[in-house]
């Protein structure tokens, strides 16, 4: 299944919902969908924007925590937790 975005506004910030080969639903990550989390997260970062992950499953958690990743994304529990840190 090709990935699928679909793009909202929430309370001012853009929330995408992957689905597709990157989703919410992940049990595997690979090098090239490490890399595109990390250009996503350069791509905001570069026009003074955030990106934080939401609905984690713990295998995409722990591949974070390995790579050190954890360091570099901000995971939030919920949808609305990301939403309102953008706020603060």
């Amino acid at each position: 299944m090709p990935l699928k975005i679909t793009n909202r506004e929430v309370n001012g910030a853009s929330v995408l919902a992957l689905e597709g080969r990157i989703v919410n639903n992940i049990e595997y990550i690979d090098r090239a969908e490490l890399g595109t989390l990390i250009e996503a997260h350069l791509n905001a970062k570069s026009q003074g924007a955030s990106l934080k992950l939401c609905h984690l499953r713990s295998k995409l958690q722990e591949v974070l925590q390995i790579t050190r990743l954890a360091t570099v994304f901000q995971v939030c529990n919920t949808e609305a937790v990301a939403v309102a840190s953008f706020s603060v």
